[in-house]
């Protein structure tokens, strides 16, 4: 789920936790509670129940755990290559306080400054588009359009006003540039300094059109007075003259094009040749489902306030969105024909259409408000039948990209029901559309590895595609221009995870991150474009990213590993070459804290052919005679990969993991089916049945556990947040007997008010497919209960909504459900914000494990 990419706030580092510490904000609803006696981190010297001595008071405690993480130091991000190669800038987040420093460190003396107030205008940028000969570049900057020549480093901005500027690049001809300014597309001229605009889009209707009035009357009076039909003649020859004029003038702006009231500008990209304007619109009137509410019950105002949040899945009228080219040399406009694309007419769902149906209609069969001609009004009739298939509605990738030279338009689409998934090439000249490479699948296309982009010479694209089962390379060749006539070219190749993907200067290379030597290590590699051979040029060992130099010599690398976390480095892009760390950033106090190392272990899996990846934190002193008591984590989003051996997101949860083996817990972490970086096949597992493999790795994990690291199986509990949370409940409720007991954070308790684009994804819609909801909500399953539980819930969660929780709740007290208890945080979001409620959040959740995992 995490943004979703899912539910889990946890994997940005530091992103959501800057703010003090201030009084303790929290609540308590209970149903059928039984109290947790005091915490046992209160008492360190005690006895605990686990048997084990805890250490001594300055160790590790949940109280420094769960502290503002600056105490930690705060890691560079955002780095970024100077232009000239010769420098590198990355983003710090300043102690105690909510603003970043920009750093520049030079690599020739290894001098650091912080860029002040006063230079962030003139230093380099990360972003930005370079001109064909490589001697310009060009960006924006807080709305504004900058260009600066690479040889002399002269910089020049070009607008300074109060619009929003965005999305600057050169123009084939590398001397002019065009820029978004808000909702509008100019160009301007680097020699004249003419500023232009290519094309002027009225959301209106002609006004031609509206002089043409219908209906009888309108018509009658036309057909009655001739002076009516020589004043419509007059008005048309003078509109008709001023077009003529307005076209014919070079000096002034182009004539308008009119694309009615129904429908809105979603994305446009103009031609580098300037020769046409291809648009992205969709339906001004598309439903895109009722928002839901919010209360904010913490205010400055002292009332309760209410927000309005998303909308939940299947609501939306489903809409998609159209492609129109606009020729702005002959003023004509055309929608591209999607019809070419394999497959388009094609519906997987049409199955799970047809049951639901006609469940609904046995359903209304037996009630007896609906009538027999009711039921026939839905069944199609035999003209239904024969009618012509519909195309699915499609989403296009934003913004397709233009070929260097403006002949050629790559457009990615995808269906709206993500099952499939078109890269596409316009040729602005045929005007005709050739589909290049369909990814389908019968459960969902990834969100990720959609990467493509062209090579400079105009005939060849790059592109990531999952069609072997991982994320690989494809490199594809234009042909003679005949239909069907480009070739397709794998460059990479095995059951590993291709991502990142950026061509030299040269374009002799591709540089990209991928894990083939372990699904958990990350490292940076290049593949010849030739020759297709393939050379890893990074060996950290752990999870690490790269950033190729402007002159294509040098990786500027943020390299982490399972217990430091990210720092940079600078080395040479070659094979074997030797790094050079440029930050050390962690500090002295988390740097000698006794940290547990977690192995990266492979559980066997009694449901699959590979293994589980997993993070296993053995505990420490001796192991009691009864076994020792150990606790299962699941990491939240569901794809997301968190058994790495790098340094995680969920930061906290590492140190809370080190905290629990103190007191004798052992600690498993598992990358369950769904998880990230092993594959589509692993990924999609849990089509329409979220929960249920899951759930099956998590028993495989239990079984290991037992088995080979010596624990009692009388005393493992699971806790987790977000997908996480929702996997705790499945278990608790599904699996009474698996775990002793479970805390479920922010969990998603009913699919069926999560948002769309995760679910629907996943799940289908709950009308097209409601056996997939049913089976894979907690809600559904709650009369499983038997164990204690513990579920924490931020109020202010615009995410996995309160009422989420709220309903679970009162559904246990229905059941009549015991050992369970609710507590609230009134003004947090999905990701707290607050250390004190961090803190109060895992002190239950050590409290629950030590009153229910003791011998």
């Amino acid at each position: 789920m995490a943004e979703v990419r899912g539910v889990d706030e946890t994997t940005s580092w530091h992103t959501k936790h800057r703010c003090r510490h201030r009084a303790l904000v929290w609540g308590l609803v209970a149903a059928a509670l039984v109290p947790f006696p005091a915490a046992a981190d209160d008492t360190p010297q005690q006895t605990l129940a686990t048997g084990l001595t805890p250490l001594a008071a300055d160790s590790i405690t949940l109280e420094l755990i769960m502290s503002d993480p600056d105490w930690i130091g705060n890691p560079p991000t955002d780095a970024y290559w100077a232009d000239d190669s010769q420098a590198i800038y990355y983003e710090q987040k300043r102690t105690g306080e909510e603003h970043n420093d920009l750093i520049r460190i030079d690599l020739d003396t290894n001098e650091r400054t912080v860029v002040t107030d006063q230079e962030r205008g003139l230093v380099d940028v990360r972003e930005g588009r370079l001109s064909l000969d490589r001697k310009l570049k060009t960006y924006t900057r807080q709305g504004d359009v900058y260009v600066k020549d690479l040889a002399t480093g002269t910089l020049t901005q070009l607008t300074r006003n109060a619009a929003d500027e965005t999305d600057a690049s050169f123009m084939a001809d590398s001397r002019r540039v065009l820029f978004r300014r808000d909702d509008a597309i100019f160009v301007r001229d680097l020699e004249t300094g003419l500023e232009s605009q290519p094309a002027d889009l009225r959301l209106s209707k002609d006004p031609a059109e509206e002089d043409d009035q219908d209906g009888f009357l309108a018509e009658q009076q036309m057909r009655l007075f001739e002076i009516l039909q020589q004043r419509k003649q007059d008005r048309d020859l003078e509109r008709e003259l001023q077009r003529r004029e307005q076209l014919m003038d070079l000096t002034r702006p182009p004539l308008p094009f009119y694309l009615g009231e129904e429908v809105e500008v979603v994305g446009a990209t103009l031609s580098p040749a300037g020769d046409a304007l291809v648009l992205v619109v969709a339906d001004k009137k598309r439903e895109l489902g009722r928002k839901d509410q919010m209360a904010n019950w913490v205010t400055r105002s002292g009332y309760v306030e209410a927000l309005d949040v998303r909308p939940k899945v299947g609501t939306a009228r489903q809409v998609g969105q159209r492609l129109m080219v606009l020729d702005l040399e002959t003023h004509d406009v055309h929608e591209l024909d999607l019809s070419a694309l394999p497959g388009i007419t094609d519906d997987p769902l049409a199955e799970l259409r047809d049951r639901a149906q006609q469940a609904k209609k046995e359903k209304a069969g037996e009630g007896a408000e609906e009538t027999s001609e009711d039921l026939d009004s839905e069944t199609p009739d035999k003209a239904d039948e024969d009618a012509e298939p519909t195309p699915r509605e499609v989403t296009c990738e934003l913004p397709p990209v233009w070929s260097p030279d403006g002949q050629q338009l790559a457009i990615q689409v995808h269906s709206y029901d993500n099952k499939d998934r078109w890269l596409a090439l316009f040729d602005n000249t045929s005007q005709r559309l050739e589909p290049i490479h369909r990814l389908t699948h019968e459960a969902w296309i990834n969100w990720s590895f959609n990467e493509f982009g062209w090579l400079s010479d105009s005939r060849r694209l790059f592109f990531l595609s999952e069609e072997s089962g991982y994320s690989q390379l494809y490199l594809y060749s234009l042909g003679d221009g005949s239909p069907g006539g480009g070739t397709t070219r794998r460059l990479t190749d095995g059951d590993y995870v291709v991502s990142d993907v950026v061509p030299s200067p040269d374009e002799k290379y591709f540089y990209y991150s991928a894990n083939p030597d372990h699904p958990g290590i990350y490292e940076t590699y290049r593949v010849a474009v030739d020759s297709g051979k393939i050379e890893q040029l990074t060996g950290f060992g752990g999870r690490s990213s790269f950033v190729l130099s402007p002159d294509g010599d040098s990786l500027l690398i943020r390299a982490s590993s399972t217990t430091h976390p990210p720092e940079l480095h600078v080395q040479s892009a070659r094979p074997g070459a030797e790094p050079r760390q440029l930050t050390d950033t962690v500090s002295e106090r988390f740097s000698a804290l006794p940290w547990v190392k977690p192995q990266i272990v492979a559980v066997p899996s009694s449901h699959h052919s590979r293994p589980i990846y997993s993070r296993y934190y053995p505990p420490q002193g001796p192991a009691p005679a009864a076994g020792r008591p150990a606790v299962v984590f699941v990491h939240g989003a569901g794809y997301l990969q968190n058994a790495h051996q790098g340094w995680s997101g969920y930061f906290r949860e590492f140190m809370f993991h080190t905290f629990l083996t103190q007191h004798g817990y052992a600690v498993l972490d598992m990358d369950y089916r769904a998880s990230a970086g092993y594959g589509a096949e692993w990924r999609t597992a849990i089509y329409r049945q979220m929960g249920t493999p899951e759930l099956e790795d998590l028993q495989d994990g239990v079984a290991w556990l037992t088995s080979e690291q010596g624990v009692d199986e009388q005393r493992i509990g699971v806790y987790g947040g977000s997908y996480g949370g929702f996997m705790a409940l499945m278990a608790l409720f599904k699996q009474p007997d698996l775990f002793a007991c479970g805390a479920a954070l922010r969990p998603v308790t009913d699919w069926a008010h999560y948002n769309h684009p995760y679910t629907s994804n996943i799940l289908n819609t709950p009308d097209i497919d409601p056996e997939a909801y049913q089976h894979s909500s907690p809600i559904e399953h709650a009369e499983g209960l038997e164990k204690p539980l513990l579920i924490c819930a931020p109020m202010q969660d615009d995410n996995v909504f309160f009422q989420d929780t709220v309903r679970l709740t009162q559904r246990l007290i229905e059941l009549e459900k015991e050992d369970w208890e609710v507590a609230i945080f009134p003004i947090e979001p999905h990701g707290f914000r607050e250390p004190s409620s961090w803190l109060n959040e895992y002190r239950r959740i050590f409290k629950l494990f030590e009153t229910h995992l003791g011998p």
